[in-house]
């Protein structure tokens, strides 16, 4: 019984974030303000990488912002999701693993 506990125990530590928070990939809606934690699947442009969390994938678009996340790594991601089909993040704060908060700007200066 008391290992029971602890591998219990490590799988809530070890969830990832949107499993614990309750914000999913799939229960997000459009024209909302989300807050999604997933890894980077995929990099599809120099703007724009693929997030997934154990319920599905979604685009996420850092606009001018060149940001250096590589596939596999762990983010958290704060933005508006688009009304478009199909449906897109436009993140305007994002972090990478632990690591610090990056604003991300928006302006095409």
């Amino acid at each position: 019984m008391k290992n029971r506990r602890i591998w219990i125990a490590c799988f809530v530590v070890a969830a990832p974030t949107s499993l614990v928070a309750g914000q999913t990939i799939a229960e997000i809606s459009s024209d909302k303000r989300v807050t999604i934690s997933g890894v980077v699947d995929r990099i599809t442009s120099e703007h724009t990488f693929i997030l997934k969390d154990h319920t599905g994938r979604i685009p996420v678009y850092l606009g001018p912002n060149r940001v250096a996340v590589e596939e596999g790594l762990p983010v958290t991601v704060h933005g508006l999701v688009d009304d478009d089909v199909p449906r897109e993040i436009y993140a305007d704060r994002m972090r990478i693993g632990d690591g610090p908060q990056l604003e991300l700007d928006h302006r095409y200066d």
